[in-house]
This record gives C-alpha cells, sequence and structure tokens, in this order.
C-alpha cells in the first residue's frame, strides 16, 4: 500500500496541559482531527478505521492515492459543526504531487454518534466533492503540441503533422514478391505526383523480406499522397499502415537537404511543457471530469533564416540554366541571415558546392584587391591608374577579356570595366599578407561554424612570391572561393562589417578567428566602385526594379573554360553570388541574378506585377 509523507500537523488533539478532571466535550471535533491526522501522516488504515465503513474507506483513499502519484498530504480543519448525534466538518486538503506541483481544495465530512462513539461517515466527497461511487482522482498529463518552424518571412515550413509508415509482415503476407510489387507500384504512382515520395526498388524489397520475421518498415510517406498510399495498401495481406505524430515539411521542395539538416536542430526546440490535470476516473480508468487543469505551454515557433519567397526565386533562377552546375547564395547583410541557397539538380551531384565548393573567384575578387589599394597604396575611386590591354608586371604578361584597354583611366573605371592588368598591378605593389589580411577581413578564409550547414569561405595564399600576388590580384592563381564566401564578401561591403552567419533561431553560428573588419573609408568607395558595375561597367542592363544593385562580375579560367560569376548586393539588406561552372562570360550570372531580383519583387508585390 502507498503511503505518502506528511507534513507538520496542524489537527492535533487539545493540549494535555488540560487536567484530567476536566469533562471531555461531546462533540465530533477529536475524530475529525484523528482521521485528518491520519490522512496526513499517510497511515489509510488508521483512518479507515476511524469510519463507519473501513474497507469503502480504505479503497477510496488509496486509490487516490496512487492515481494521484502523490507525495504528501496537508489536512487543516477549518470547522465542524455539531448536532446532537450527527456532526458535518469543513476541511482543506493540499495534495503535494510531483515534479512541485500542488492541488488544493475544501471538502466536508459528516460524523455520527452511534452508542456513544463518534465516528466518521464513508462517503466518496471525503476525499473530494465531486467523487461519486467508484470513482478516485487521478493526475494526468496533458502533451504539448509541438510548435512549429516559419520561414524568415512567415511562412510555415516545418509543421505538426502525421506521417504515414508502410510496414511488411512477411509471415502474413504469404506471396512476398507479389506484395512487394504492390508497395513499389503505390509508392512508384505517388512519387509520379511528388517528387519527395520514396521509390522501392521491387526485387530489393522482396530479397529484403525473404527469411526475415515480425514487422519490416519500408518508408514513411507524408502529406496528402502518404494518406492515399496508405489507402491503397490497407486490405493487402501482411501490409501494415501505422499513422504517426511527426514534424511535417509543409513544402517538399523547399530546400530539401538544408531542412533535413533543419529538422534535427530543432527536434528538441520545438517541444513545449505539458500541461496537466486531476481528473475524475471510474474504476475502469475512463475520465468522468477534469477537476483541475494546467495549460500545456506551447514554445514560440523557431524561425529559420531562410525566406520562403526569396528561397523560391533564387531556385526558379538557378533553373534557367538546369543543363549548367549553376548555383546561389543570399544574405542579409545587417544580421548574417542565411536568406536562401538554391543550387540545379547537376550541381546537387557535387553535394553543396553553393557553401562549400572552391572555384576561382575571377574578377569578383577585384573588390578584395581594390580594398587593399585603397587602404595600403593611397588610392581612392578618382585615382589614375593604367588599364592597357596588355601589361608586363614582372615576368608576367597580363591581358584583358578580349585584350580591351581604356588607357589611363580612374580606378572606379577599371573596376566596372574589369581591367586585369590594372588589379594585377596593384596587387604586386602590395606586401606579402596584405591581400590575405584583407580578404579576411571580409570573412574570405575565416571558417564559421554554424548549425545546419557545412560551409567553407575560401582561402587567399599570403602571397610570399611575387608571381603569386600578380595572378591573386585579379582572382586567379590559388585564389579560391565558394558562392557562400562571395556573399559574405558582398555583405561585409554592405554592412561595413563581416555579419557572423547564423540558419537557426537561437543557434548563432561562430568564428574560428576574430578578424578587424576594413576600414570606413575604404567601405565607403568600394561600394561607389561596385555600384559603377550596375550602372556603367560589366553589369549594366539588369531589368529588376526592386531598388539598387551593387556589385562585381568575375570570369574565372580553368583549363577548359570559364566560370561566370556575379556577387554584390541590394540596397534593400540583400547580397548574394552568383555562380555557373564553366558558365563562360559573366552576362550569364547577371542574368541569373537579375531574374532572380525580378521573380522575388513580382512574389512580394504580386499587385504591381500583374497592373505591370
Amino acid at each position: 500500500m502507498r503511503r505518502i509523507t506528511g507534513f507538520l500537523a496542524t489537527v492535533g488533539f487539545v493540549a494535555a496541559t488540560v487536567t484530567a478532571c476536566t469533562p471531555k466535550p461531546d462533540v465530533a471535533d477529536p475524530v475529525i482531527r484523528e482521521f485528518l491526522q491520519a490522512l496526513e501522516q499517510g497511515d489509510v488504515e488508521k483512518a479507515a478505521q476511524l469510519t463507519d465503513n473501513p474497507d469503502a474507506t480504505r479503497t477510496a483513499v488509496q486509490e487516490s492515492i496512487d492515481g494521484m502519484q502523490a507525495e504528501g498530504l496537508r489536512a487543516e480543519l477549518l470547522r465542524v459543526d455539531n448536532q446532537d448525534t450527527l456532526a458535518t466538518a469543513t476541511y482543506r486538503l493540499d495534495w503535494r504531487l510531483p515534479r512541485e506541483r500542488n492541488f488544493d481544495y475544501e471538502a466536508q465530512v459528516a460524523a455520527t454518534k452511534i452508542k456513544d462513539q463518534w465516528k466518521v461517515r464513508y462517503a466518496p466527497a471525503m476525499v473530494h466533492p465531486q467523487l461519486g461511487a467508484h470513482q478516485h482522482l487521478e493526475l494526468r498529463a496533458i502533451p504539448a503540441q509541438k510548435s512549429r518552424v516559419i520561414s524568415a518571412d512567415g511562412a510555415d515550413v516545418l509543421a505538426p503533422g502525421s506521417v504515414y509508415r508502410i510496414l511488411i509482415n512477411p509471415a502474413e503476407a504469404g506471396n512476398t514478391s507479389g506484395v512487394a510489387a504492390r508497395v513499389a507500384m503505390a509508392l512508384g504512382q505517388a512519387h509520379e505526383r511528388d517528387a519527395a515520395v520514396p521509390v522501392i526498388d521491387q526485387q530489393a524489397l522482396a530479397k529484403e523480406l525473404a527469411g526475415r520475421t515480425g514487422n519490416y518498415s519500408v518508408t514513411v510517406v507524408s502529406g496528402p499522397n502518404g494518406k492515399i498510399v496508405a489507402d491503397e495498401l490497407r486490405g493487402v495481406p501482411g501490409v501494415i499502415v501505422n499513422e504517426e505524430a511527426a514534424m511535417v515539411r509543409t513544402d517538399p521542395t523547399f530546400a530539401p537537404e538544408i531542412m533535413s539538416r533543419v529538422e534535427k536542430i530543432v527536434r528538441d526546440d520545438l517541444d513545449g511543457a505539458n500541461g496537466w490535470q486531476i481528473a475524475k476516473v471510474n474504476n475502469n480508468g475512463a475520465e468522468m471530469a477534469s477537476l483541475y487543469r494546467k495549460e500545456p505551454e506551447l514554445r514560440p515557433a523557431v524561425q529559420v533564416s531562410l525566406d520562403h519567397q526569396m528561397q523560391n526565386a533564387a531556385q526558379q533562377a538557378v533553373d534557367l540554366r538546369k543543363e549548367m552546375k549553376a548555383m546561389m547564395v543570399a544574405i542579409r547583410p545587417s544580421t548574417g541571415e542565411i536568406l536562401a541557397v538554391a543550387q540545379t539538380k547537376r550541381a546537387d551531384e557535387d553535394g553543396d558546392p553553393a557553401l562549400m565548393g572552391q572555384y576561382p573567384p575571377g574578377s569578383t575578387f577585384k573588390m578584395i584587391t581594390a580594398a587593399a589599394g585603397l587602404a595600403h597604396q593611397g588610392l581612392n575611386t578618382g585615382s589614375t591608374v593604367p588599364c592597357p590591354g596588355t601589361m608586363e608586371v614582372g615576368p608576367r604578361i597580363v591581358t584583358n577579356y578580349n585584350s580591351f584597354s581604356r588607357g589611363n583611366t580612374s580606378l572606379d573605371d577599371a573596376f566596372a570595366q574589369s581591367c586585369n592588368t590594372t588589379f594585377a598591378d596593384i596587387s604586386a605593389r602590395l606586401a606579402p599578407g596584405q591581400l590575405q589580411d584583407m580578404a579576411k577581413s571580409f570573412g574570405l578564409g575565416v571558417d564559421y561554424a554554424i548549425p545546419g550547414l557545412d560551409t567553407m569561405t575560401g582561402q587567399v595564399p599570403h602571397g610570399d612570391e611575387f608571381m603569386e600576388r600578380v595572378d591573386e590580384g585579379y582572382g586567379q592563381g590559388r585564389d579560391l572561393a565558394s558562392p557562400f564566401g562571395l556573399a559574405l564578401v558582398a555583405a561585409t561591403a554592405a554592412a561595413g562589417k563581416t555579419p557572423t552567419p547564423v540558419l537557426v533561431s537561437g543557434h548563432p553560428g561562430t568564428a574560428d578567428q576574430h578578424v578587424s573588419p576594413p576600414p570606413a573609408e575604404v567601405v565607403n568607395q568600394l561600394r561607389t566602385m561596385m555600384r559603377s558595375v550596375v550602372t556603367s561597367g560589366t553589369a549594366r542592363g539588369m531589368r529588376q526594379k526592386g531598388g539598387a544593385v551593387s556589385g562585381k562580375t568575375g570570369e574565372a579560367e580553368f583549363s577548359g573554360g570559364s566560370h561566370a560569376w556575379f556577387a554584390g548586393f541590394r540596397e534593400d539588406d540583400i547580397a548574394f553570388a552568383t555562380l555557373i561552372v564553366g558558365g563562360g562570360g559573366s552576362e550569364s550570372a547577371v542574368a541569373i541574378t537579375d531574374y532572380f531580383f525580378v521573380q522575388l519583387d513580382a512574389a512580394r508585390h504580386p499587385e504591381a506585377s500583374e497592373a505591370g
């Protein structure tokens, strides 16, 4: 029998200092006090013996103690109304429950004087005023619903829902090959409706089932197709379909690889605090009523930094070149929130190249070289610099694209027109390490630990060799960068300092080293030059009208071709980097980026798009 630990008694007998010759009052108070004191002390047997029905009392009290998992009780006698041979006592019971919870209330019990002896009259209400015959109290949990995961623009991307688990019991299936064929066909048809539904190889499944005992879990299908598949397979011998609660992706096509990682990270963040109640239940455990209820606490929604509209626009944009390995990363400069990561299926073959791929950055690296020249060589946007079609820089012959020449021109113009000769000359005159340090001040060459993402920004050598510095000045040589890394460079140009990237709210990223931001006057002049690239330089002619875009194009040569780059920022707090591997001229990367902004603006302002 479960016993509970009592509090200090508050219902004790009359003080012992009363003299023995004092007449004992003929009232029920002493027996009521003794009854309550026995309850406090957890002595159910003693309490039961003070009643007119010990068996019923014992059962009623013990069932409620056990049902509530009571750890203690405080019983306070409030008053006793004595009338001849009948008395009514009012008292307060305060139950101490697990995890520092309490349940308290007032109750009443009657006492009857039988043959000059007071007895507490049994009634279910002695435990709680709302209890009836064959009923007791139980502590029951109220499960908290899981919270949601929302995108940066407030759209649900993960929400509580159901998935359908398909299992096969070979012993009940009989013809396992036939059952495997039915399951594979149902999943194949669902896959045609939704590419996120997994497909199963019929022969492999049949082989897996051979010789197995017990249930074999085939796969899990979510969403509307899950119910369709479940309905199609119900009744097939040996097939079991279980509906299970789970977090379900509202849009299976929304950054599927990233969302798979997000699900694992936020699993514990979505669990709210369970509520609890004291229920009135019958002997079969059926709940008759809730006597006290503490509602569960729902956790706030977890926000993933990906912007639903931006991610979709980026995916649509890179898919303009489905035949190529095209990719795009967008970051919010003010916060470091990663807004979009999109790749074509061809790029997916290489894993996560948008975040980790290492490619020569070509002329996009001139953002770093220009900043180093501004910081260390006294240059400004109006400085006169040479831009011949071909220049001998030390023993190296450097040539502009198609050998174009601007003669002696301003640094701003040389940047806008992307003069290789200008920036090879600037880089050659830098001291070893200056280019590398400037790159790190823009985030390139710094490693970030970002929960939910694996990333690599890139690398810039120290440049101890003269020829090394010449090549690296215009993004060749051993310079390497990922689209993620160049998006960070562009974000730094927009914000004036490198933001620490973040994907999931409450799970900030960290850098492997502290680097001082570039000088403010350098950043201001770099922004001016990046704007010139779009207004009069190699990225002119963009159709988007959502805000001023500043950037730098790049065509990075490699054996057999060149990569097309465009990195920059728009004034509405969006930094980006676009890459087409082997895409040739940078105009193709500019076109993808332009389409991205056009689609984004149309999604944000459909009325303007329709009016246009």
